[in-house]
């Protein structure tokens, strides 16, 4: 069941800075997916693009007044089940940032085409390295947002998101750790 929410401005902007911070996310996490070399990290990097998508949603739900229900949902093992859901919902109508990171994806590839070579070139590591950043950065900005809503019901899905955010963030340390990229002293 979907509840309203009248959201202040500073809710709505704060919101927008979500939204925009999701959509980084998905671009990197599918760039980086076609880029990592270890099959291992090419799937968690598709994991998370595939929960981020979902996050976009939330967050657009909530600019739009509406709170999802954030029952049956989990940031553990759910990820690939909730995932097909989201994306069949995303096909029918919410593209906007999966388009954004389609047309990147065929500047970028008109680009490579053109000059043979991608020209960014960076190890799984440095790729790791700089979405681990990225999560910490967002679970610290929702960490902020949560604390400027004064709904209970907003801070709580926020909170759902965020929460699935150091999820991502522990599943790319702990593979880090794994391949020796990462040492936890």
């Amino acid at each position: 069941m979907i509840a309203n929410v009248t959201l202040s401005t500073k809710e709505q902007l704060l919101l927008q800075d979500q939204k925009s911070h999701e959509e980084q996310c998905i671009l990197k996490y599918d760039n980086y997916s076609n880029l990592a070399v270890d099959s291992q990290l090419k799937t968690i990097f598709k994991n998370n693009a595939q929960k981020e998508r979902e996050h976009l949603q939330t967050i657009n739900q909530l600019l739009n007044g509406q709170i999802p229900s954030m029952a049956g949902q989990s940031g553990g093992n759910s990820q690939q089940q909730s995932g097909q859901q989201s994306s069949g919902q995303q096909q029918s109508g919410q593209q906007s940032s999966g388009q954004q990171s389609a047309n990147w994806s065929m500047s970028q590839q008109e680009s490579v085409e053109k000059s043979g070579t991608l020209g960014f070139k960076a190890s799984d590591k440095d790729m790791c390295i700089d979405m681990l950043n990225s999560e910490k950065y967002v679970s610290g900005t929702y960490d902020t947002t949560i604390f400027e809503c004064k709904s209970a019901q907003v801070r709580d899905v926020l909170n759902h998101i965020q929460k699935e955010e150091q999820k991502h963030g522990e599943a790319i340390f702990s593979y880090m750790h794994s391949k020796g990229m990462y040492s936890a002293q």
